[in-house]
């Protein structure tokens, strides 16, 4: 058929309309890549429901392409985007497809045009963030629907007053975030990377997603098991109840009921747990519960979640040295330190197949315990390592580094505080409250650690008994690497490389003693590396069989440490991270750099019951 002018001009437009579609966003190559960037779809990225504590059925995913623009910090709002921009993946990394920094002078904004789903039509319509560093404004339909500071703790604003008639709403959020120029916990970027501090992050980097609930709904829940005495206590926050509200709570084993109570709205529920399947390392067992608003015997909202039973606990063995004890029993806890850190999505995992990868190789080689370390991480993360039965200590993301040594100090010499203004001060309480808040109900997590090595740490004591008391089901250790006051359930070493600990016989009988960090050996593995130069370890190693010879030396040590008194160790690290390489993985996990089955092999002798009396 002979082609006409206009035929093959619109022949000509579709194809540029297909182009301009496909140009919207691609994967940025100029750096190393997981093995799942490729598996990355950017009609639909991380698609998973984001709060597995705390579900509802009627939810809308809002990850995917938006628009972006960089202006000036005094700039209102832009002329004209700049383009599109991947959400949830930050603005600096590959997966955003934008691949810029942004710093303290400028702003980052998003918009985008969404359709409400049909149901959350007639509902009240809560916008959720899973995070955004690091001060964040959202307008919808050119209105603000609040403000919210802090880069690593969920926030929710109810967007209901500001629909429109019709399915189609405008959304727009803005983000600034100093990184390292402001006084705001930030973790370890900064805006020249360079050794242990890596690429800034700035503006959304967890899934976005709206959900409809009914006016009066549950907005928090807050699970605590008793195993001694075979209970859970449950209580509920619950927005716009009416007097004679009910919250009725039920506990499950599959499909078995094994527990329930009906209690006022407010009031707390304590749900007897007989024949209670505790929660443990090699038996990670998990109860499913139910808690529901009911309002004259109907139900107005209901969510579904779970618990574990366990305890974390101190106590002492025959020689009187205080350990740590999962469930009563002394378990010693072993596992890497680990950033949580990805050269394609920087403080994102490309995919949850990624994100479960670390954990499930981890605990393949014999490791049960993660120190998530100076970093939050996703909901879904943490109900990952419930499931795997992998203990996990949570840092709080340090941030405002000043000078705070008076000497090099190891365990307890002397050193003193910092001075924080009320404003840097005021900024690290909200969002460590928040961030314990947020994490509470997963049981994975059995020790806070509030400050490491004495980056920014102030008003150590006070802050670590402030935190004891919010949470006294869980040990609290003060200072990772920086115990220069007397307080917390833990002293912590961090000695490089070699193992070693504080002293049993002086710091043991009050507190548990461990080695928060160790290890740090290095490989810079050709071909996967983040830089082509300035890659280090605490020791340098060419090949495989020399860096576990040494390692093996290392837990050979343990054992001798475990026997006097040693509870817990933390080897360094998970992964390599920018210019670090001193990882059981090369950064972009395509290696593992000694055979698992030899790590399994050294790290399984640790867990001798025997090497305790």
């Amino acid at each position: 058929m002979k082609k006409t002018p206009l035929l093959l001009s619109l022949l000509f437009a579709a194809c540029l309309s297909a182009n301009a579609q496909q140009g919207d966003w691609h994967l940025i190559k100029d750096r190393i890549t997981t093995p799942w960037a490729e598996k990355v779809d950017p009609k639909a990225p991380l698609p998973e429901y984001p709060r597995p504590q705390m579900v509802r059925g009627n939810w809308q995913n809002l990850n995917g392409l938006w628009n972006y623009a960089i202006v000036p910090k005094a700039t209102t709002g832009p002329a004209k985007y700049d383009g599109k921009i991947l959400v949830p993946f930050a603005v600096e990394s590959a997966l955003s497809g934008v691949g810029k920094t942004v710093g303290k002078d400028s702003m980052l904004w998003y918009k985008t045009t969404i359709s409400l789903n049909k149901t959350l039509k007639g509902k009240e319509v809560l916008m959720h963030f899973g995070a955004v560093d690091w001060r964040t404004e959202v307008f919808v339909n050119g209105k603000s629907a609040g403000i919210h500071e802090g880069g690593f703790d969920p926030f929710t604003f109810n967007i209901t007053p500001y629909l429109k008639g019709g399915s189609k709403q405008d959304i727009t959020v803005s983000v600034w975030d100093p990184t390292d120029d402001g006084p705001q916990p930030r973790g370890k970027q900064v805006k020249k990377p360079e050794g242990i501090w890596y690429t800034p992050v700035t503006g959304i980097w967890q899934t976005v997603w709206l959900e409809g609930v009914a006016k009066t709904h549950i907005d928090a829940t807050k699970q605590t098991p008793d195993i001694d005495n075979h209970t859970l206590s449950v209580s509920a926050e619950v927005s716009n109840s009416q007097p004679g509200d009910k919250l009725k709570i039920s506990a499950w084993s599959g499909k078995t009921l094994v527990s329930e109570k009906t209690i006022d709205a407010g009031e707390t529920a304590v749900l007897d747990i007989k024949d209670q399947h505790l929660w443990s390392t090699t038996d990670p067992f998990l109860y499913d519960l139910k808690v529901a608003v009911t309002r004259g015997g109907k139900a107005v909202d209901e969510i579904g979640s779970y618990f574990a039973m366990r305890k974390i606990s101190l106590g002492a063995d025959a020689n009187g040295i205080q350990r740590m004890l999962l469930n009563n029993k002394f378990v010693f806890q072993y596992g890497p330190l680990d950033q949580g850190w990805w050269p394609d999505g920087l403080y994102t995992p490309p995919t949850y197949e990624a994100m479960s990868y670390d954990i499930d190789k981890l605990k393949a080689m014999g490791f049960n315990m993660i120190r998530k370390h100076i970093k939050v991480e996703p909901a879904r993360y943490y109900t990952y390592c419930d499931k795997m039965g992998m203990l996990l200590w949570q840092d709080m993301p340090s941030g405002d580094l000043g000078n705070h040594w008076e000497n090099r100090p190891g365990v307890l010499d002397r050193a003193t505080d910092q001075q924080r203004t009320p404003e840097s001060e005021g900024y690290y309480r909200k969002e460590w409250n928040a961030i314990i808040n947020s994490l509470y109900n997963y049981p994975c997590i059995v020790v806070w650690t509030p400050f490491n090595e004495a980056w920014g740490q102030f008003k150590t004591v006070e802050i670590t008994e402030w935190t004891k008391k919010k949470d006294p089901s869980r040990l609290v250790n003060s200072a990772s690497g920086g115990n220069f006051y007397d307080t917390g359930d833990i002293v912590d070493l961090h000695n490089y490389p070699h193992p070693a600990m504080p002293r049993p016989e002086i710091f043991g009988k009050t507190k548990a003693v461990v080695l928060g960090e160790f290890g740090g050996l290095g490989w810079p593995v050709e071909g996967h590396n983040w830089q082509s130069n300035k890659n280090w370890g605490y020791q340098t190693f060419k090949n495989a069989d020399d860096l576990f010879k040494r390692y093996s030396t290392f837990t050979d040590r343990l054992e001798e440490l475990i026997k006097v008194g040693l509870s817990a160790a933390v080897y360094t690290q998970t992964t390599d991270v920018e210019g670090e390489v001193n990882g059981f993985m090369t950064y972009d996990r395509k290696m593992i750099k000694m055979p698992v089955e030899l790590l399994q092999k050294a790290n399984s002798k640790l867990y001798n019951e025997a090497l305790v009396k």
